[in-house]
């Protein structure tokens, strides 16, 4: 998978995100369960939107990603807000050399980018293994619901005059996986003339019950599961689902 092209003009695609609604849910989530600390490790942060975003809140943010390209443009951001936060390439499922925080997140769907049972169960033992006792991991996934009916066999498009895509989603090799195929056309400002870049992306996801099942297995007292920003229990077509669980204090 490259993200070298896709890393600059990632921030652009994704202005609309609600990035603001997942730093007041982990807020209010931290509220609600009195957990202290701001220590706060930003799993698969790609561009640190939302590393950013934390930071800001006053958290101690560390961010991890797979993507050099992500991370350069993270480095960036943050040093122009004049934020100093730590940006480390690692995987997820196989973090290293970090102390233990108070938070770890794995916002926006960044784990529907494991590829495997094994990816999923490493990255929620190596989280497990980077927090405090007692501290809380939240991460969200796509539904089951949205990689069948809302991804697969779609396309989708955006034609401005500085950036155009067409965005192909595929049923994926694994059950409820999707491969998406973007072509992006970017405007050369200098020549007038259009570059194409190519794209193929894959995500999968796994029952809610599976999820639960993992998280237990790796030691952590799981606390809640809601959907879509919602304080309310996953529907049928629920499309975002949130975990939130916290490891159990040792004896």
């Amino acid at each position: 998978m490259s993200y070298e092209q896709f890393a600059y003009l990632y921030d652009e695609l994704m202005q609309d995100a609600p990035y603001d609604e997942w730093v007041r849910f982990v807020k209010e989530k931290l509220d609600q369960y009195q957990a202290g600390g701001k220590s706060l490790l930003d799993l698969a942060c790609g561009t640190g939107e939302l590393s950013v975003r934390f930071a800001k809140e006053g958290f101690s943010v560390t961010g991890v990603d797979l993507s050099a390209d992500m991370l350069a443009v993270a480095q960036a951001k943050a040093q122009e807000e004049g934020l100093q936060i730590p940006f480390f390439e690692q995987d997820m499922a196989s973090l290293e050399g970090h102390d233990e925080f108070d938070i770890i997140g794995i916002f926006c769907d960044s784990l529907n980018y494991l590829q495997s049972d094994n990816d999923v169960i490493h990255t929620f033992t190596s989280a497990y293994n980077h927090l405090k006792d007692g501290g809380l991991f939240f991460f969200d996934v796509h539904s089951l619901y949205k990689i069948s009916h809302v991804f697969i066999n779609q396309s989708f498009t955006l034609a401005e005059e500085h950036l155009s895509y067409i965005w192909n989603s595929f049923a994926g090799d694994s059950p409820n996986s999707v491969e998406h195929e973007l072509s992006f056309f970017v405007l050369d400002e200098q020549t007038g003339k259009y570059d194409r870049f190519d794209e193929l992306h894959y995500q999968r996801t796994y029952p809610v019950q599976q999820y639960s099942e993992w998280l237990k297995q790796a030691g952590f007292e799981l606390l809640e599961i809601t959907a879509d920003f919602e304080n309310l229990e996953p529907q049928e077509q629920s499309e975002r689902i949130f975990f939130i669980a916290a490891k159990k204090p040792s004896l």
